[in-house]
Parts: C-alpha cells; structure tokens; sequence
C-alpha cells in the first residue's frame, strides 16, 4: 500500500489493513470515501492496541470493493474533528475505490455490519417511495390483519430526534403488538400475518417464527426492505423483536399515536421517547452512526429458542457470500465426481448446504433434478439466476437445520421426492444441536431407499490447521460422527480418509468421505468399508 502526495495525517493512518486511530476519541468515527459515507466505528470497542494506536480492521463486506485511490477522510460523527482527509490507494487498483452495487448504486455498512444503500445516498423522490410502502404496510398490518402496528428502530428514531430519516440508515422497520404469551401461538399469528400480506400483493421473505421481511421495489432498480417484528409480553418481560428485551409498561405503546416523516403520518407509541430509550439506551438523543445493540444474553436465548432457532453465523455467512465467495471455483468438485460415480443416472439429488452451488449446477448438467438448500438469501438467490440461465433443473430452496420446523418441512417434502443427500464441508459448519437435525431429516428424506453423502475436514490425532473460511468451518471426528449417525439409526456403508481438498479447493491434510444409508428393520448391510490413505 502506497500514498500519494497529501498532506501529512496526524490523528489516523489508513491502509490495508484498516483505520488507525492515532489520537484517543472517545466518540463515533465515521469513514468516507471520494466524499460519500461507507462506515462508522467507536476506536475502543472495535479496534485493538496496535503500535502507534489503536487499530480498526475494514469490514470483511468492504474488503472486496478497496481496491484503487480514494479520497479517505476520517471524522467526528459531527465533522469537527477531522483525524485524516488525504489521498490514498488501497490494494493494487489504479482506478477509483467504488463501493456501489450492481447497479452503480452507493453502498455503505450499516448498523449490523450489512451493506446497503443509506438514506444520505437516496434522493427525495425514491425516499417518498419508500415511505410510502412503508405506510402501506402499517395500514394493512392494522386493517387487514387486525394488528396493533406501530413505527419503530431507525425510523422512529429520525421522526423524533432529527424529524427526518436517518442519514446511514438503509431500510424501515415496524412492528405489532401481540396478545400472545405462548411461542407456538405467536408463531401461528406470524403465519396467519404473513398469508394475508401475501393475499395483498406483498413479496415478502420469512425470516424466523416472528419476524417477516416485506420486498418492496423502487423506480432505482434496487429493493428495500421493510422488516415486521412482533412484540409480545411473557412474564411482566416485554419483548421485542430483534433481540430487545427488559421492562417497558404497556402505556407507551397504547394507545397509538402518531409522528410525521417526511410529510408522512405513521402511528408510534403513545410515548415514542419511552420506547426509543428502552430501544436504544439513555443516550438515544445523540446521534452516533457507529451504535451497535447491547442486547441482554438471557432475553437473546429465549428470543431464539422461542421464534428463531439459533443463527449465531448467519450474517457471517451472509458476508461470506458477498465477499470471500467470489474465491470458490465454479468448476464441480472432486467429491461431486465421486457421487455421481455411485449413483443411478437421473436419480435425484438435495444438495443440503449447497452455497454457491457450483456442484448443485453441475448435477444439474449430468441430467440430474437437483433440490438445492442453504440458509443464505444471497447463495440461493444468485444459484436460483445461475439455474435459470443455464436452463438446468436445479430448485434453490431454504433449510435451516438449526430451526427443527424448517426440519420437519424439509423432511416431509424430501419424503415424497426420495432423493439422495449430499452434503460436502456442511458438518463442520454445524453445531451439536445442528447435526442432530440433519440426521433427523436424513432419516426422513431417505426411509424408502436413497443414500446420503458427507465430506468434511477430519481430525486426526495430530496438529492440523482450521479450515477456511476461519471461524466458520471446523474439523470434526470420523468416529463422532459415525456414532451420531448411528445413535440416529444409519449405516456407515463406506468410510474414506485421507489428503482432500477444502471448500475453495485448497489441499487439506485430513478430509473424510461416508456414504450413509439409513435401513429399514428388516434391511441387513454387510460391515462397512474403511479406507486410508
């Protein structure tokens, strides 16, 4: 990394590797790049002592794009205190750093390090829009669904302090009130909310057992996102979702009243600044760009055992796959070959796990119907263009295996297509309670016949490095999961370990392959076959 001729910064130093604060600040900072916002950070919570100061890494969702000369500056969320405003070039590019979207459109990372499209990046016209659908929403919560729905988060947050949208947020959100004190209950509420909206004409995604995603596009080419969350009260607790819980009377939600934005009229709690506080803390008149929730561990845990399952890695594997991703080959692997070698042609494959897809695509071209599963928006969404293009018969579907109904349903419909799992570098993703359900759904899926196929980074007694990506794959133990799977009722047909390959194909010390099929009572297998090399 070089810099051009500037002048000389004296609070911070960008590289590579990220910010150096040099001078100690106490407040946000926020980071632009040729004069448009892309970050904000607090020193002492996201950074470490790093010689000279303390060292802020970039974002892992920034990375890809910090290539080329950029105008960096570094500030004060007021502006005042200016800690570097210089020239500077980023990686091994010679043109301008672009954080922008397909469509060219400005990103920059928001509060729960995604990127999107902040509201200092949007002009009047598509922010109309956006309110627009937004008062759509809340309107049919109330009258279609008969809901007590109301503005909250970021919204709310700009209609009462600022009387305007917030500059670096990048989407809406609302909420409604439950009556509901029992998770199946407010789970089957959801459900019912969600069969009405779509009924009105809304696209929509489900996000967990209470909370929705509304998909609404604008004249700019891009789709914003309205999300729902339900509020309900087990207890004297309040909760709302995301992850907000802890003491808040029923009196500063009802009854509604209302605040403008925008020119405007959206309902809110009847005490909108109550609300705020209990939302964002004592402080939530002042603006920091860099606020991250502080969100209490015990209401987390229940708010994911109740509605969510637990999604500890879902946005890093969203970040994944806007970023690392793009190091994946496209060509199939060496396991896929391995597989397909084993099967009836045009036998069905569910490809569990499938990420980018490049062997769910590839069973699609052997003439292969392909079932392919993930929990990553971004992975299906752009195997579903992938599929489409290639007019190949591959279906991208959602599964998360930590939800036991996302399970169930899976299972129920991998029953009736009596496929053939394949799962490559998907066990160590997984934790305990994870593998559990795949056994259970592989149990399901393969009661008439069928196989199911592993690949995964093996331990082996000795020292051997993580796999990548870092921190989101681990080794696991042939032989712990030869007891699961058979504490689970399969058979361990076939059992390979030796050198393989790791999910971007790099050489890995230690990888095992297992063929499983799952018997029925009265179905003998002979001893299953082990190898190594």
């Amino acid at each position: 990394m070089t810099t051009a001729p500037a002048r000389v910064a004296t609070g911070a130093r960008v590289d590579d590797a990220g910010v150096l604060v040099r001078t100690p600040v106490e407040g946000p900072l926020v980071v632009s790049l040729d004069g448009r916002y892309v970050w904000a950070f607090t020193a002492a919570r996201d950074g470490r002592a790093h010689r000279g100061g303390v060292l802020v890494p970039w974002p892992e969702v920034l990375r890809p794009f910090l290539s080329g000369w950029s105008r960096v500056r570094v500030a004060g969320a007021d502006g005042r205190q200016v800690l570097l405003d210089e020239e500077v070039r980023l990686g091994d590019g010679d043109g301008r750093v672009a954080v922008v979207d397909a469509q060219g459109l400005p990103l920059a990372v928001d509060k729960v390090g995604h990127l999107g499209r902040a509201f200092s990046a949007t002009d009047a016209g598509v922010r109309d829009e956006i309110l627009a659908g937004t008062q759509r929403a809340l309107t049919d919560l109330s009258e279609a669904c008969g809901l007590t729905a109301y503005l909250s988060y970021g919204a709310l947050l700009g209609a009462v302090r600022d009387g305007a949208m917030i500059a670096h947020d990048s989407d809406t959100d609302v909420c409604y009130l439950s009556h509901e004190t029992s998770p199946a209950d407010l789970i089957l509420e959801s459900y019912r909310v969600e069969r009405a909206l779509r009924d009105l004409g809304w696209n929509l995604l489900r996000m967990s057992g209470g909370d929705l995603k509304l998909l609404l596009p604008l004249s700019d080419g891009r789709v914003c996102h309205i999300d729902v969350f339900v509020a309900f009260r087990v207890a004297g607790t309040f909760y709302q979702l995301g992850n907000r819980s802890g003491r808040l009377p029923e009196s500063a939600i009802l009854p509604l009243s209302t605040v403008e934005l925008h020119g405007f009229e959206l309902p809110a709690p009847a005490r909108p600044e109550e609300m705020l506080a209990f939302v964002y803390g004592p402080s939530w008149r002042v603006p920091d760009p860099s606020f991250q929730y502080a969100d209490p561990v015990a209401g987390v845990r229940r708010l994911d055992g109740w509605l969510r399952g637990f999604r500890t890695d879902m946005g890093r594997w969203t970040a994944f796959h806007h970023g690392e991703a793009r190091g994946v080959p496209r060509r199939r692997s060496s396991f896929a070959r391995w597989v397909h070698r084993q099967l009836p042609a045009g036998d069905t494959v569910a490809d569990v796990g499938a990420g980018t897809g490049r062997d769910a695509l590839w069973f699609g071209t052997r003439g292969r119907p392909v079932l392919a599963y993930d929990f990553s928006r971004a992975a299906r969404s752009r195997l579903a263009r992938r599929a489409r293009r290639r007019k190949l018969p591959v279906e991208a579907r959602l599964l998360v295996l930590n939800e036991l109904r996302s399970v169930l349903v899976t299972g129920a419909e991998l029953a009736r297509a009596e496929p053939h799992l394949y799962a490559r570098h998907v066990l160590g993703s997984l934790d305990d309670a994870a593998r559990a359900n795949l056994w259970l759904l592989s149990r399901m899926a393969l009661r008439r016949g069928g196989l199911l196929f592993l690949e995964f980074s093996a331990t082996t007694g000795r020292s051997l490095p993580e796999p990548e990506p870092a921190g989101l794959v681990r080794r696991l133990a042939p032989d712990v999961v030869r007891r699961e799977v058979e504490a689970a009722g399969g058979l361990v047909e076939l059992e390979e370990l030796g050198p393989g390959e790791d999910l971007f194909d790099r050489p890995d010390p230690a990888v095992c392959r297992m063929r499983v099929a799952w018997p029925g009572p009265r179905d003998h297998r002979s001893t299953p076959e082990r190898t190594t090399s």
